[in-house]
C-alpha cells in the first residue's frame, strides 16, 4: 500500500486516485462545489490556497495546496 503525502501530513492512497488537476477550469470548480454540497470533499489544505484537486475512485474529492506537478513527481519517485 503506497501513501501519496498531499502536504501537513496529510496522505491518500495512490491506488485509489483517478485523477490530479488544477482548479482553475470552471468544470473542476463545479465538481468542487458539488462535492462539498454532498459532503464528499475533504479539505486538505490547512487554510491555505488550492493549487491540486485529487479525484479519488470513491466519489471523494481531495484538495491540496501543494502544485500538481509536485504531487504527480511525488508518485514517480515512490514507484522507482
Amino acid at each position: 500500500m503506497q501513501m501519496l503525502n498531499i502536504g501537513f501530513g496529510n496522505a491518500v492512497k495512490t491506488e485509489r486516485i483517478i485523477s490530479i488537476v488544477a482548479p482553475d477550469s470552471a468544470p473542476i470548480r463545479r465538481m468542487v462545489q458539488d462535492a462539498r454540497e454532498n459532503k464528499n470533499l475533504v479539505d486538505a489544505t490547512s487554510g491555505r490556497r488550492t493549487r491540486a484537486v485529487v479525484i479519488m475512485d470513491s466519489g471523494h474529492i481531495v484538495l491540496s495546496s501543494l502544485q500538481p506537478e509536485t504531487l504527480t513527481n511525488r508518485i514517480h519517485d515512490k514507484g522507482d
